[in-house]
């Protein structure tokens, strides 16, 4: 049998281009099979499809067409971030040039827990988290002598270094206090790092209440940390960020903000200073698989003291051999809890280096915009209830007078449809449709066919009935 040919090495990019072709067409033809922003049936019909596709995962003898054929399937599978209807998550269409860049990471194939496996990417690592890290705390400095970032494979991974970082700076205990509003993932760290229960604080606005935490920081023995939100998932809010921070410094309590989802407006000069505070955080997430259009994943955890990384320091001769330490070679250990680590710095870096600034930020601007526009077409419209004007970019609205069951109806039978995708979050003790709007190139007409197919999709359904 000849072996089939290798990513990288000489012949790598030979091998790669008829591939390269053979992926482009089967994701033009599953993107047209599927014909909208989700596939139609719901996941019987779509699981049933796919079987029908692959056939024997595993067959005795190899299929020459398998490509084709399995991203063909995937693809007509898919959900498509990248159409205008498809506004549920925060599920971000990603750059051409990101996924180019992760094309040549993945050929390449570098793994960030040696120096030996990953000499440019561990210094191309080195210099964006650096970049990244002064972009959150307006620093100066190289890289090694500042704020720092890792890279993490998202805010959940974040968040758990964020806490464990804490724990460790505090020798060994501290105590979460979160608003309601905060992301699940906090509360499963602190159980999986044996943390003791979180004190929740109330949220009765959808945002932490500054004298609700001061009343709880009061009374609870330290030490403490303090989790805020820069962008809650339901409905994008922001924390008054300055005023837990003063809190937090005023009881001694350590200060982590959750900005996987707003940290993104840093980019924009319009609309920075809505994370007035930021800087004020011990720790900050990051997601630029989200305000950054990166293809998953790509997430970073901002520390403003790099002397907590120490926390993370380990040791393995096989990999950090203290002479080669001292010889000079770098040690990555450190980095990540992680030890087979890919180099998704280098999307990062490529899209920094070809945007800039001012490309992301222009980005960012659109998607608000676009949010404020909808919340605009949603409030003139009768037949619509708006929630509140968007914070970034998400949106929150319902049918005038449904009830609950037929809002999240309307939803399922979109999705069923696969026509729309839109998401669902319940504030105020009601449930509202969640649009999450992160694509740039999504205009005026998408949105008011997005109102227009739920006012369609709800005339067909009753109070009471789900579809199938």
């Amino acid at each position: 049998m000849r072996t089939p040919p290798l990513a990288s090495g000489p012949e790598g990019p030979h091998a790669l281009r008829p591939l390269l072709h053979t992926v482009l067409r089967a994701l033009d033809d599953g993107a047209r099979a599927r014909g909208g922003p989700l596939p139609a049936g719901g996941p019987d019909a779509v699981a049933a499809r796919l079987r029908e596709a692959v056939g024997e995962a595993l067959p005795d003898q190899g299929d020459p067409q398998a490509l084709s054929t399995l991203v063909r399937a995937f693809a007509e599978g898919a959900a498509d971030p990248a159409h205008p209807l498809c506004a549920a998550h925060l599920h971000c269409p990603p750059l051409a040039l990101a996924a180019a860049a992760d094309l040549a990471a993945s050929a390449l194939n570098p793994s960030l827990d040696s120096w030996d496996q990953a000499p440019a990417a561990s210094e191309l690592e080195t210099l964006v988290a650096a970049a990244l890290a002064a972009e959150v705390y307006e620093a100066g400095g190289d890289a090694g002598t500042g704020p720092d970032s890792l890279i993490t494979t998202g805010g959940t991974e974040s968040n758990q270094l964020a806490l464990l970082l804490a724990r460790e700076a505090y020798g060994g205990s501290v105590r979460l206090v979160r608003g309601a509003n905060a992301h699940h993932s906090l509360a499963r760290a602190a159980w999986l790092l044996g943390l003791p229960e979180p004190v929740v604080v109330p949220a009765p606005a959808g945002t932490l209440h500054p004298a609700a935490l001061d009343e709880a920081l009061s009374r609870l023995p330290g030490p403490l940390l303090v989790a805020a939100t820069a962008g809650t998932t339901d409905a994008g809010l922001i924390d008054p960020l300055p005023e837990i921070a003063a809190r937090c410094a005023a009881h001694r309590a350590r200060l982590h903000i959750d900005a996987a989802y707003g940290g993104g407006l840093l980019f924009s000069d319009r609309h920075r200073p809505r994370l007035a505070g930021l800087d004020a955080a011990d720790t900050v997430t990051l997601d630029l698989h989200k305000l950054g259009w990166q293809p998953v994943a790509a997430g970073l955890l901002a520390v403003k003291d790099p002397r907590d990384l120490t926390a993370l320091r380990h040791r393995a001769d096989y990999l950090n051999a203290a002479d080669d330490t001292e010889a000079g070679l770098p040690d990555l250990l450190g980095r990540s809890l992680r030890t087979t680590r890919r180099p998704d710095v280098l999307k990062l870096a490529v899209t920094l280096k070809t945007l800039g600034r001012s490309g992301l930020g222009a980005l960012v601007d659109q998607v608000c915009a676009r949010a404020a526009e909808f919340a605009a077409l949603v409030e003139e419209h009768p037949g619509f209830e708006l929630h509140a004007r968007p914070v970034i970019s998400t949106v929150l609205f319902r049918p005038a007078g449904a009830g609950d069951t037929t809002v999240a109806a309307v939803r399922r039978a979109l999705l069923t449809d696969g026509r729309a995708v839109l998401g669902r979050a319940r504030l105020d003790g009601r449930l509202w449709l969640k649009a999450t709007l992160l694509n740039p190139a999504t205009g005026p007409d998408d949105l008011a066919a997005l109102l227009h197919l739920v006012t369609a999709r709800q005339a067909t359904l009753v109070e009471g009935h789900t579809p199938r």
